[in-house]
């Protein structure tokens, strides 16, 4: 068993190899105490190699589905190694090899490998997120990307240069990349496979055998570096599934300029699928996420992340979801409707790969039936937009299919086919015939029990089945002498510890004839299985056509629903290098204060060729950053074809968004937090164009003064003479208002705030003109710095602003600044601001209970003083 466990670990090569013993999958060895501190099982041994203790543990086979989630989460992999022949078969073997017959060992083999981009069971996958595998290679001086969600079978192929591969991955999202072995370029995480997997002529070759094609024109037109990149995920795709093959649609060439372009850290800063903490929560697709199946969550996920960039596809996206914002009522019709869908799509991948089960052939049925009662809904409406025209014949055409599977299953279909039952009665009369034998049968057998106990006057008689004896007869071990004697009729086959089991030649027959008639019926249930499987693959890419048409449907009426919600607009999409935004607001951090009661404070943005750049000033927490955010958000909803959080929107189209708004260290690759920023700049500064839209945050904060503002100073000289883009610049150095006097288009902002009674109000309004000064030490004291600090770093404060004006040097004078010298000093000044607060009190006025509480407040500040 060991000498076969090692052959197929060798195969696994570095993926766990789960070997299939009985009702178990075992791990051994090292694989054993990963599995086990990854899943927090048992760890235990049996036998010994090399004079060493196997260390060993398993998992239940009915169980395994949910231990393979946490490995794959935990980013393992597992060769699954199953049992491919029966005991019988493994002794027949060994009699025709001449081995000994009690020596003979199940034949194992590994049937699959399971890997985060290759799962299509339904409880391995989030319902609501692509699960997409990448693979990538390099031919010439260019980049091929495949990428493919083999649960619904889509796939897109696209060329990049090498400069752009880490923007495209990170839009792409994917959960496994594979590259081809020798590639300098490839992440360390990704799968190598052999160079020869990724040559452009064998790619071409395997997408025509997969799609049974003479040539890939009817597809579309691919270049050599998508058709290699092709040939790699495919390849991958048979080895992982053992020469089998997942749902595979035609591929779709995407063109370069197809979308809105956005690095990594643009996509990571605006945190448009998942949060700085990695979670869903607190990201713009919970904010706006209003799908009601899990296909329309995953097409709207898609179409955030690659918004578009063509005017006219924006227009029909934008056309359609107005169509259904304006009837109220048929959106909650088509919701309705929406809503009691399954997931098709996957259902559809499960089946076409061959791990399908009765269940998903009734999601496909009742999928398609629900699709053409939604047509019916919308087929009758007047001035229906363009897309709605196009998407429509898309949800029909199935009749012959869903009669077929409508006649044929039952109304809820087992997850299990194993046992049967899910072929409906009166669709197969041979079917019920051998049901009712073995339904008659097992009557018969319930007969026969009764007869048995009147004629052996035991009561306690029973007839019991299980999966070793099959059936037998049963009495307690004080009655089993009447069975015993040579005349009763019965064989004794059992003694238990207070029972003794027999048979008889009646229970024999009818046990035969109940085991013939149910092996008949599974395998009559069987082969209609198999035919539905077949007619359903032959439909696949109508009926995944017909998914699609769901889940854009799907996304028109969420994006409506959150437009009604919200009150947002439908913006106006322009080619002129415009951003005029009245009443922009965040929809993340508006969300999150409505939760609380609280309202947000709208601003507008109006960029134009003449005042393309804003100098945005104003205190920390004053809504710099939220006014950044805000304007990208807006854009990206926008040209992914929805309606945005602003009273109204005038949007010029974005061919590339850049965000550089905070940063935070990478210390595995030797960064840190200002080299960090300054790659992101320099990456900016690199491609940004006059059609992009840049929102750059502190720009220099990370080193010292003179340096942060002199680089903070020619990164906005460039973006406006040189990159001309439409930018939002925050910064708290106020020198750079100056700039407003040499660069013409150019424009001076901040966020509105005031002292009232010695504590800072932020009103996180946005006015023009410079901000007057940075209320740095009134934010220190808001987030609970110390008091003495606090007057410490005024008297540093005032201390340099002096030198500066006398001198010209910034530290002037810090020399001559003793602790104990500023601390008479702030002692002084806080004697003359509480004369002055006592002066200012009207005593007469004052309650009961408001001079009580001024005792109080007075004796508060005589202990921190």
């Amino acid at each position: 068993m060991m000498a076969q466990y090692f052959d197929l670990k060798s195969e696994a090569g570095d993926c766990l190899l789960f070997y299939r013993m009985g009702d178990f999958f075992e791990l051994f060895f090292d694989d054993a105490k990963t599995a086990a501190g990854v899943l927090d099982i048992a760890l235990t041994t049996r036998g010994e190699h090399g004079g060493e203790p196997v260390p060993m543990c398993g998992v239940p086979v009915h169980a395994a589905e949910g231990y393979l989630a946490r490995l794959i989460k935990a980013g393992c992999r597992v060769a699954i190694a199953e049992q491919v022949e029966t005991p019988d078969e493994a002794k027949e073997r060994a009699r025709r090899e001449g081995s000994p017959v009690s020596k003979a060992l199940v034949k194992r083999d590994i049937v699959r490998f399971v890997t985060a981009g290759t799962l299509t069971e339904e409880a391995l996958l989030e319902p609501r997120r692509a699960n997409v595998l990448a693979a990538v290679c390099d031919v010439r001086d260019t980049c091929g990307v495949a990428a493919c969600d083999i649960s619904t079978g889509a796939m897109t192929l696209e060329e990049c240069p090498p400069e752009r591969l880490p923007a495209v991955l990170a839009r792409i999202g994917a959960s496994e990349v594979v590259v081809p072995e020798g590639w300098s370029e490839a992440q360390p995480d990704a799968v190598v496979r052999p160079r020869g997997d990724f040559a452009s002529d064998a790619g071409e070759a395997r997408l025509k055998r997969v799609h049974g094609v003479a040539t890939l024109d009817g597809f579309g037109q691919f270049s050599r570096a998508m058709l290699a990149a092709a040939g790699g995920l495919v390849a991958y795709l048979e080895h992982a599934g053992r020469g089998s093959l997942p749902l595979l649609l035609p591929p779709q060439a995407r063109a370069s300029g197809e979308h809105m372009a956005m690095d990594e850290a643009t996509r990571a800063s605006l945190e448009i699928l998942s949060s700085q903490q990695g979670t869903r929560t607190g990201s713009l697709i919970a904010a706006i996420d209003r799908c009601v199946t899990g296909a329309g969550a995953r097409q709207l996920a898609e179409d955030l992340a690659a918004p578009l960039a063509d005017r006219a596809a924006i227009e029909e996206r934008l056309a359609l979801v107005s169509f259904i914002l304006a009837d109220p009522l048929l959106r909650a019709d088509l919701r309705g409707l929406l809503r009691s869908l399954p997931d098709i799509g996957r259902a559809l991948g499960r089946i076409v790969a061959g791990r399908g089960s009765p269940r998903d052939l009734g999601q496909v049925r009742d999928g398609l039936n629900e699709a053409r009662r939604i047509h019916g809904v919308l087929q009758g409406q007047p001035d229906r937009p363009a897309l709605l025209d196009a998407l429509l014949p898309h949800l029909t055409g199935h009749g012959e299919l869903t009669d077929l599977l409508s006649r044929a299953l039952v109304p809820s279909p087992p997850t299990e086919r194993q046992n049967g039952g899910y072929i409906a009665e009166g669709y197969d009369a041979a079917l019920d015939d051998l049901r009712d034998t073995s339904g008659n049968a097992r009557r018969a057998i319930a007969a026969l029990e009764a007869r048995y106990r009147e004629e052996t006057g035991t009561p306690s008689l029973k007839i019991k089945h299980n999966g070793v004896l099959g059936y037998f007869i049963e009495v307690p071990s004080k009655h089993a002498d009447k069975l015993m004697a040579q005349d009763s009729g019965f064989t004794h086959r059992q003694t238990m510890a207070n029972a003794a089991r027999f048979n008889s030649l009646h229970l024999h027959e009818e046990a035969n004839r109940i085991a013939e008639a149910g092996g008949h019926a599974l395998a009559a249930e069987e082969a209609h299985f198999e035919e539905f499987v077949e007619r359903v693959s032959a439909r696949r890419e109508a009926i995944a056509a017909t998914a699609a048409a769901l889940a854009r449907l799907d996304v028109a009426a969420g994006q409506a629903e959150r437009a009604s919600d919200g009150e947002w607009c439908r913006p106006n999409v322009t080619d002129e290098p415009v951003l005029a935004i009245e009443g922009g607001r965040h929809p993340v951090v508006e969300a999150a204060l409505a939760a609380q009661g609280e309202r947000f404070v709208a601003n507008d943005c109006a960029l134009s060729q003449r005042d393309r750049l804003w100098l945005v000033g104003g205190p920390n927490m004053g809504g710099k950053s939220t006014f950044l955010r805000q304007n990208a958000l807006i854009v990206l909803l926008a040209q992914a074809g929805g309606y945005v959080p602003a009273r109204a929107a005038n949007i010029g189209l974005v061919d590339q968004l850049f965000s550089r708004v905070g940063a935070s260290d990478n210390l595995a690759r030797g960064r840190s937090t200002f080299m960090v920023e300054m790659v992101e700049t320099a990456a900016i500064l690199s491609q940004a164009g006059e059609r992009s839209f840049v929102i750059l945050d502190e720009v220099g904060r990370g080193t010292s003064t003179y340096d942060g503002l002199a680089l903070a100073w020619a990164v906005a000289e460039a973006i406006h003479e040189t990159n001309k883009s439409r930018c939002l610049f925050a910064t708290h150095y106020h020198e750079m208002a100056r700039l407003a006097e040499t660069c013409e288009a150019l424009s001076l902002h901040h966020v509105r705030a005031k002292e009232w009674k010695g504590a800072l109000v932020l009103l996180h309004e946005l006015a023009e003109g410079a901000a007057d000064r940075s209320y740095g030490l009134a934010v220190a004291k808001l987030a609970g710095v110390p008091p003495q600090v606090v007057r410490r770093a005024k008297s540093v404060l005032d201390r340099l602003e002096k030198g500066r004006a006398e001198t010209g040097g910034l530290a002037a004078g810090l020399g001559e600044l003793p602790l104990f010298a500023a601390v008479a000093e702030e002692a002084d000044e806080d004697r003359d601001l509480l004369r002055e607060e006592l002066q200012a009190l009207d005593v007469d006025a004052l309650t009961p209970r408001e001079a009580m509480e001024l005792l109080y407040q007075l004796k508060r500040q005589a202990e921190e003083h």
